[in-house]
């Protein structure tokens, strides 16, 4: 098992600061958002070089590039053939940088809402991204996130089959889960399987007023819901079954940290990072 941090997390850094914070917090790789400033689209070919030669000096990997493209579901016809192009523009730069992974959007509604044709269309998009994937042994990984078709291991898994390409998996994000309210522990592992491709740490919990830092409002099976930002062990979302079933069923995949509470970026990736290696017995 290896451990990266999320660069949307250090979002205020460059990418170059970002690598070496990784680095200095002892992270085995780098989990790149692929959107300004970091990473995008319109990257040019030269400036990719140059992030995989400074993450190389430094002895990182970077193993996923965490795109923002997709929501295929609730686009128009132009907007989806513009996220393609994206998408193929991504998996470019994933060649360079040696990512094994691209996460895309699976778009929403809430899977609760969500009708036959939403599944349908965004399967469709997702198929031919993970066409263009597999030629160059790239995977598909889609976030396992509140207000998504993606929201349930059921509603995911749903998704994945319509899709029907063995290069498409699913990030287990405990933190999402826990603001669906669907279960996140030791049954969504086993349920998920093989499908199952990396693991997303982030802690949350539900609070009556939004307005202090870290508060956002989200729309749930129970209404619009107030939720804070919390580091891991501070929150409501109890990642320690979650972490005894990665260890029971042999997980040797990456997690990432990507912890957005309201503390200085360093500190709670330290934080965070910490408290996994406890909570699996690794500290």
């Amino acid at each position: 098992m290896k451990f990266a941090a999320f660069s949307g997390v250090l979002i205020d850094h460059s990418i170059q600061e970002a690598l070496q914070l990784t680095k200095k917090l002892g992270f085995d790789g780098l989990e790149i958002a692929a959107r300004e400033p970091h990473l995008s689209a319109s990257t040019s070919v030269q400036r990719i070089k140059e992030i995989r030669s400074v993450a190389d000096g430094l002895g990182l990997e970077i193993p996923v590039l965490a795109g923002y493209m997709g929501s295929f579901s609730t686009a128009s016809d132009k907007e989806c053939e513009q996220a393609f192009a994206d998408f193929q523009r991504i998996l470019e730069a994933s060649l360079t940088l040696g990512s094994t992974m691209i996460r895309v959007v699976a778009g929403g509604p809430n899977a609760f809402l969500a009708q036959d044709y939403h599944y349908a269309k965004s399967a469709y998009w997702l198929k031919k991204c993970a066409v263009e994937a597999k030629k160059h042994e790239r995977k598909i990984v889609l976030e396992i996130h509140n207000i998504s078709l993606a929201e349930t291991v059921e509603s995911s898994l749903r998704l994945v089959h319509q899709v029907g390409e063995d290069n498409v998996g699913l990030i287990h994000d405990a933190g999402n889960m826990y603001i669906t309210d669907t279960d996140y522990g030791r049954d969504s592992v086993i349920g998920l399987g093989d499908r199952m491709f990396h693991v997303h740490v982030k802690d949350e919990k539900r609070v009556d007023a939004t307005g202090t830092p870290g508060t956002f409002v989200n729309l749930t099976k129970h209404g619009q819901e107030k939720f804070l930002q919390c580091r891991l062990g501070e929150g409501d979302a109890d990642h320690q079954p979650l972490f005894d079933a990665l260890k029971e069923t042999g997980y040797a995949g990456w997690v990432t940290l990507e912890c957005h509470a309201p503390f200085p970026a360093y500190e709670r990736l330290e934080h965070d990072l910490a408290k996994v290696k406890q909570m699996m017995g690794l500290a």
